[in-house]
């Protein structure tokens, strides 16, 4: 009897292509990949309404030791949280031009010492560092999936 326990998943790089079945799910990938950041990373998040950005994010917040409870910040379009690893969530849903994020001071928060997870990060043009981390979530047909791809 083998008492080797089971290789560890691969890490998650650009390139990775990963196909989620629950919330659940998606919750634990965005956990992987807390472990492969360094202490202060950008990620844009890609994806239509519903597709499971929010999710992932709070996937993040829990890898992070973060306890508050993470909603989108739609209204607010920024939230920080603090923990062991500082998370500084961002929604870019309801701004229309790059231009309006120079006015709540976007470009500190890429800046600073903290996982920036972005929400519709499209929406701030070329505002992003080269170095952001791009994720691409969609919804698989039948609704239950989520493929996610990291670029």
């Amino acid at each position: 009897m083998s008492t080797d326990s089971p290789a560890p998943p691969p890490p998650l790089r650009p390139g990775t292509t990963v196909i989620t079945t629950s919330p659940e799910d998606t919750i634990e990938l965005a956990a992987r990949l807390v472990h492969d950041l360094p202490e202060r990373r950008i990620l844009a998040l890609h994806g239509e309404l519903g597709a499971g950005k929010t999710c992932f994010v709070q996937g993040l917040a829990l890898a992070l030791g973060i306890t508050d409870y993470v909603t989108s910040p739609t209204f607010n379009i920024v939230r920080e949280y603090s923990g062991p690893r500082a998370l500084i969530h961002v929604d870019l849903y309801r701004i229309q031009s790059p231009d309006e994020l120079l006015v709540i001071g976007f470009e500190e928060y890429l800046d600073s010492n903290a996982v920036v997870a972005i929400e519709w990060a499209e929406r701030a043009g070329d505002l992003l560092p080269d170095a952001t981390l791009h994720l691409h979530v969609s919804v698989e047909p039948g609704r239950e999936r989520r493929r996610i791809v990291i670029i």
